[in-house]
C-alpha cells in the first residue's frame, strides 16, 4: 500500500531514526494505540546494530523497516487477535530481524493485511504470509506440520470483511462522485466474528493459522529477471523488474481485475507479466467523464511512455506509472478508486485520462482509495472517502482525480506519498509530513483519535522527514537528526 517514493539523500551522513504511531499491539507494553510519534529502537543484536535505511510500512498490527546492514526488521503484535500476525516473524515490543536467509541483503519490502514481500540486492524476491498470496517456489526454514489450505474458505469468505461483495455495497453515480451504503463507521457492521471492542477487528477470512506460512519463499521468475521493487495488495502482489525494462509481474487473486490480465481470473499461482504499455489504452477525455459513454466506443490511443517506473497495490486495485508520467489503474472500482469517472472494475491497465498532460511521479493505494503526486508537487486523490482519506475536506467519494487545495498544502510541494487502509500521508520538499483520514487508532500521529478530512501536519520537531510508509492501522516515518 506504499507509494514508490525516492526515499532520502545518501550524500550526507546523519543519524537516521524511525518513528511510529497508530495501532501496533505489542510495540509498547500496554498494547494500546500510539497517538503521537514514538522513536523505534534498533535491536541490540549484532547483525543489525547499525542504523536505519528505510521504512516499509507493514501489515495488520505489525511493522517493517530495513537496517542499513540490509536486514528486514519487524515488530508489532503479540496479541491473539487474528493468527495472521505470524507473518511478521518473531514480533513483540523489541524489533528483530526477520529470518530471511542470512546471506541476503534486503533493499525493498512491502506488506498488506497478511502477507509480506521483500526484494534483495541481487533482485530476488522472497514472500511469506497468507498462503493464497504465495506462489510456488523454494521455501526456506523448517516446514510446519499440520498446515493445510482449504480452497472453499477463500471462495466463501473475503480476505477483508469490510470488503463485502464488490456489487453488494454502494450505489452507482453518473457524475464524479459515488455514494455508498457503508457511511462513516458503517463498515463495522460487516465484521464476521466477535472481537474485543477495545481493539480493531482482524479483517480476515481465517480464524486460524492453517492458511498462513511464516516461512519465506523464494519466488521463481523467468531466467534473468531481476526485480527492483514490489507492492502488496489485499490478496495480490506486483513486482517491477529492472532486467526487462520496467516489466510488471503479478500473482495472487485477480477476481476484480487487480492483476490487469483482462479477465476476472481468480488465482495466478506464479508471477505473470502484466501487459501495461502495449495493451493499455486511454479513452477519449470527454468519453471518460461519462459512465454512459464508457466502453468500446471510447476512442483509444497509445499511453505515453515506454516502460513502467512505479507500482502500487490497494486492497483490490492496482496502479502503475509510466516513464512519461502517465498513471494507469486496474482492479476493483466500486468507490471510484480507479479514477475513471465511474464505479466499474477495470480488468486491464487503463490510463487515467483526466490526468493526461500532468506528469505523475508517485502513487499509493489504500483499501478503497488512491493518492498520487505530480512532478510539480501537487496531490491528487480519488476513491472512497468515508473517513476523509482523500483529504478533500469532505467525506464524499470521488471517481475522478481531485486536486487537493487545502490551505495546509498551499505553496507546498509533495514528494513522497503513502496510504494505509483508510488514511494517507505525504512528505513535502520543505521537510514536513502531513497525514489525513481515519484516526481511530492514532494512525495520523496528531495526539488524538479524531479523523481529519484535510492534510494536517504531524509535529516532528527537530527532525527531517525522509520517507513515510503507512501500514494497515499505523504509520512509520524515516527521519534524520540534524545534529
Amino acid at each position: 500500500m506504499n507509494g514508490d517514493g525516492e526515499g532520502f539523500d545518501e550524500g550526507v551522513k546523519m543519524e537516521k531514526l524511525v518513528f511510529m504511531w497508530g495501532y501496533l499491539p505489542g510495540a509498547l507494553p500496554q498494547r494500546s494505540p500510539i497517538l503521537s510519534p514514538v522513536v523505534v529502537r534498533l535491536p541490540p543484536s549484532s547483525i543489525a546494530r547499525t542504523s536505519w535505511k528505510d521504512v516499509c510500512g507493514g501489515g495488520c498490527g505489525f511493522a517493517m523497516a530495513i537496517s542499513d546492514s540490509g536486514k528486514l526488521i519487524t515488530w508489532g503484535s503479540t496479541d491473539d487477535l487474528g493468527q495472521s500476525y505470524v507473518t511478521s516473524g518473531k514480533h513483540g515490543e523489541m524489533p528483530e530481524p526477520f529470518p530471511i536467509p542470512t546471506e541476503t541483503t534486503i533493499v525493498k519490502a512491502a506488506a498488506c493485511w497478511a502477507h509480506c514481500v521483500a526484494v534483495t540486492e541481487s533482485g530476488e524476491v522472497y514472500t511469506w504470509g497468507w498462503k493464497e498470496c504465495i506462489p510456488s517456489g523454494k521455501v526456506f526454514g523448517s516446514p510446519s506440520t499440520g498446515l493445510s489450505i482449504e480452497k472453499d474458505v477463500f471462495e466463501k469468505q473475503s480476505l477483508l470483511t469490510e470488503q463485502v461483495s464488490p456489487r453488494s455495497q454502494g450505489s452507482r453515480s453518473s457524475g464524479g462522485t459515488v455514494s455508498g451504503s457503508d457511511s462513516r463507521g458503517g463498515d463495522e457492521t460487516t465484521k464476521r466474528r466477535r472481537v474485543s471492542p477495545s481493539k480493531p477487528s482482524a479483517e480476515s477470512s481465517s480464524s486460524g493459522d492453517e492458511t498462513l506460512s511464516a516461512l519465506p519463499c523464494l519466488v521463481t521468475f523467468n531466467p534473468g529477471v531481476r526485480i527492483a521493487t514490489v507492492a502488496a495488495g489485499g490478496r495480490h502482489t506486483l513486482a517491477l523488474s529492472v532486467s526487462d525494462i520496467g516489466q510488471v509481474w503479478g500473482w495472487g487473486y485477480g477476481g476484480e481485475g487487480q492483476l490487469g490480465l483482462g479477465s476476472r481470473i481468480r488465482m495466478v499461482s506464479s508471477p505473470h507479466p502484466v501487459p501495461c504499455i502495449d495493451s493499455s489504452f486511454a479513452r477519449d477525455h470527454s468519453m471518460s467523464l461519462s459512465r454512459a459513454s464508457r466502453g468500446s466506443e471510447g476512442q483509444g490511443f497509445r499511453v505515453p511512455g515506454n516502460y513502467i517506473k512505479g507500482i502500487a497495490c490497494g486492497g483490490r486495485h492496482s496502479a502503475v506509472i509510466t516513464d512519461a508520467g502517465a498513471l494507469l489503474t486496474f482492479g476493483w472500482g466500486l468507490y471510484g478508486q480507479c479514477g475513471q469517472g465511474s464505479t466499474d472494475d477495470e480488468l486491464s491497465p487503463t490510463c487515467v485520462s483526466s490526468l493526461l498532460g500532468i506528469r505523475i511521479e508517485g502513487v499509493a493505494a489504500g483499501l478503497w482509495h488512491t493518492v498520487c503526486i505530480s512532478a510539480d508537487g501537487d496531490v491528487y486523490a480519488f476513491g472512497g472517502n468515508q473517513f476523509g482519506q482523500l483529504g478533500t475536506g469532505a467525506d464524499q467519494a470521488e471517481t475522478l482525480p481531485r486536486l487537493l487545495d487545502a490551505p495546509s498544502l498551499e505553496n507546498v510541494n509533495a514528494k513522497i506519498v503513502s496510504c494505509g487502509a483508510r488514511h494517507s500521508a505525504v512528505v513535502t520538499d520543505d521537510d514536513r509530513i502531513f497525514c489525513w483520514g481515519w484516526n481511530k487508532y492514532g494512525q495520523l500521529g496528531l495526539g488524538d483519535v479524531i479523523d481529519r478530512n484535510i492534510p494536517t501536519q504531524v509535529p516532528i520537531d527537530g527532525f527531517i522527514p525522509r520517507n513515510v510508509a503507512c501500514g494497515w492501522w499505523h504509520t512509520l516515518l524515516l527521519a534524520e537528526s540534524p545534529t
